[in-house]
């Protein structure tokens, strides 16, 4: 993984390194594309170093160029046939190669798509949101979403390389970058304290966007991630932790139609599973406070924006992949830095007056 800020000038010869001799397609959304054309017409723009050079702007001749609407809302099955009837149309077959650049969801949506193109294509990430740098660049998940939930549809198909500059934050929206910071709380309460500890020293650090503070926010989260994957690629045991909150944050995202976005649920979704697992006498007690202390710090909601009921949400919570039968299941915290679990059991129950109680303290 490339993590530096103008690493976004290197990416045409990344792309020439990591995917050679390949007919290389570029898919994004139609916000962050007239960015990107921004960045290669040389112009001086959000994206580019001060003081560099419009020269130094070294533009890729892309194949093709596809571009589907931002949002959750363009991650779904009818998209992704669009995008593979397009790179078909253009006569494009294995010799190809894709380049995502764009957030979680043009990252999800077109790693499913190289994953699948003719039984599968290489392909490269360019995150270009906080959350999609710290989180769903690394790992290999791709997919789309479903009427019946998140990500219920997809594969496991890891990027050649991941190019992440961190000076495309800057046009980043304060909502979405504040968002993107619940996945590295996330990443500290799960495995490293110290991490946490660091985010409450330095929270007005992170919330001005300096490319140093970035730059060690993003290695440290990725350095976590990746060393969870590594050990269970496909997600049969330990890898399960990286799913804390994120069984009530889909219930929450599915249910209000989106309109709570990822980052802000993740962070709703800790709050009501560290809560959930004091209850049960898993967790430390106090944790749950913790967490809802640095979450606020950071300027992120500690109770839902708008009125979810209680039943729906769990409802969609019976949906989630790391359920088993008909049991609710979600990755506990222990204490700060550490999970509760061990072999292939990092998931615990939850009862249906556990969870009600989860949902009570985000209400």
């Amino acid at each position: 993984m490339y993590v530096t800020a103008g690493a976004l000038a290197a990416l045409a010869e990344l792309v020439r390194l990591h995917l050679p001799g390949r007919r290389v397609s570029l898919i994004t959304d139609s916000t962050v594309g007239r960015l990107y054309e921004e960045w290669e017409s040389g112009a001086s723009g959000s994206w580019r170093p001060t003081g560099r050079a419009a020269v130094e702007a070294h533009a890729y001749d892309w194949v093709t160029r596809l571009s589907v609407e931002p949002g959750e809302q363009s991650k779904t099955r009818d998209r992704w046939i669009e995008l593979t009837d397009a790179l078909f149309d253009r006569h494009l077959g294995r010799d190809s190669g894709i380049v995502a650049l764009g957030g979680g969801v043009v990252g999800d949506l077109a790693g499913f798509v190289a994953a699948t193109f003719a039984r599968g294509v290489p392909y490269i990430q360019v995150p270009t949101t906080l959350l999609a740098m710290l989180d769903s660049s690394v790992g290999g998940k791709t997919g789309v979403d479903t009427p019946h939930g998140k990500n219920l549809v997809g594969a496991f198909h890891p990027p050649a390389v991941v190019v992440a500059d961190p000076l495309v934050l800057r046009t980043l929206p304060d909502r979405e970058y504040r968002a993107g910071l619940a996945e590295a709380v996330k990443h500290g309460l799960i495995a490293d304290a110290a991490y946490f500890e660091t985010m409450e020293r330095d929270s007005t650090g992170l919330l001005a966007r300096t490319p140093a503070a970035l730059e060690e926010l993003v290695r440290r989260s990725v350095a976590i991630k990746a060393e969870v994957v590594s050990a269970d690629e496909r997600e049969g045991g330990r890898r399960a932790v990286l799913n804390a909150g994120h069984t009530v944050a889909h219930a929450i995202e599915l249910v209000s139609e989106f309109r709570v976005i990822h980052g802000e649920a993740v962070g709703l979704g800790l709050l009501a599973e560290t809560a959930m697992a004091e209850r049960l006498g898993i967790a430390d007690a106090g944790l749950h406070s913790r967490v809802r202390a640095l979450l606020g710090r950071l300027g992120l909601p500690i109770r839902l924006p708008l009125p979810l009921p209680a039943e729906r949400l769990v409802d969609a919570m019976a949906a989630d992949k790391k359920n088993r039968g008909s049991q609710i299941r979600c990755a506990f915290p222990a204490r700060l830095g550490t999970m509760a679990g061990g072999g292939s059991e990092w998931t615990h129950p939850a009862d249906l007056q556990t969870l009600l109680a989860g949902l009570d303290a985000i209400g």
